[in-house]
């Protein structure tokens, strides 16, 4: 029962991560439909640059909360800057080319993105310093630590923020009138180029914050952290219903939730012959059986097809 506690909150912590960065992926997607392969890349360029500052600012004697706040607005600074770049030279040129264009696009960036990550911070793996109590909070026999339940309650305030920034806000009725329709949306005084700019600019917010989260939880940043995070997050968002903010969080956390317990529980049901270093495996197979089963996802897709 321990381990089944224990992996449940491994399960949730991870589930938190990949909410974060699905919902970036599902953001972009429900405006111009197309699938940023560079996200995952954003997210790693968000833990670098995190690293970098807190790194910098080590022996300024300034308490771990702090340092993490710093370098998360810096994480976001650079993150924003450089999503909204993307968008402007890579994307927007081909947002009338036919759909494997950008999308080939899209995987040149983040080649791209993870050569010069290379070049700039070299690479071998850097420790990320623990910058808050890490003592253990025990839950019955299992335990979690302070990082952790930050997560948590970061992925639950930012889907709120989103939810309400997309149904209950100016900016949030041009999104979903750009995504419904972008032309009608234009002579209705929206400029749907603004309202793009500023959805990847919030997707590369979320990455950053991510990429934070998931360094100050696992402890090592590197430039190639970002691939398979980025890529099982976009198994989540396609898992909860891809355009669909709450279906990407859903996503996110079942299948951290089916990664972890497989993980804990690989052993068992295998008679060791596969061990925890295969958990992976699962989030391909989920992949798999939603696009077979139910190819729009378990909450669906609400955003409707472009006239």
């Amino acid at each position: 029962m321990d381990t089944f506690i224990q992996q449940l909150i491994n399960g949730l912590v991870l589930g938190s991560v990949y909410a974060l960065v699905a919902l970036g992926y599902t953001m972009v997607y429900g405006i111009i439909n197309l699938i940023n392969f560079a996200h995952g890349e954003v997210l790693m360029v968000g833990a670098m640059t995190s690293w970098t500052v807190v790194t910098a600012l080590a022996d300024s004697g300034l308490p771990g909360w702090l340092l993490m706040l710093i370098s998360l607005v810096a994480a976001i600074v650079v993150c924003t800057v450089l999503n909204f770049g993307i968008e402007k030279i890579a994307y927007r040129p081909l947002r009338n080319a036919p759909r494997l264009a950008p999308l080939i696009t899209a995987m040149g960036v983040s080649l791209l993105l993870q050569t010069l990550a290379l070049i700039i911070w070299k690479p071998n793996p850097k420790p990320y310093p623990i910058l808050l109590p890490a003592e253990p909070i025990h839950i019955g026999g299992a335990v979690i630590n302070t990082t952790q339940i930050l997560i948590l309650l970061v992925t639950a305030l930012t889907l709120a923020a989103l939810m309400f920034l997309v149904h209950r806000t100016k900016l949030g009725r041009a999104m979903r009138a750009t995504a419904e329709n972008p032309r009608v949306a234009a002579l209705m005084g929206v400029k749907p180029d603004v309202i793009i700019s500023a959805t990847f600019v919030i997707g590369a917010a979320l990455a950053a914050l991510a990429g934070v989260m998931y360094a100050a939880n696992y402890g090592s940043v590197q430039h190639s952290m970002g691939f398979l995070p980025g890529l099982k997050a976009f198994t989540a968002a396609v898992f909860g219903g891809i355009g669909n903010l709450a279906g990407a969080m859903l996503g996110g956390v079942l299948l951290g939730l089916i990664e972890a317990l497989g993980a804990g529980y690989i052993g068992v049901l295998t008679g060791g012959v596969l061990g925890s270093q295969y958990q992976d495996i699962f989030a391909f197979i989920v992949l798999i059986a939603v696009l077979t089963l139910r190819p729009q996802g378990l909450l669906g897709e609400r955003v409707a097809d472009r006239a």
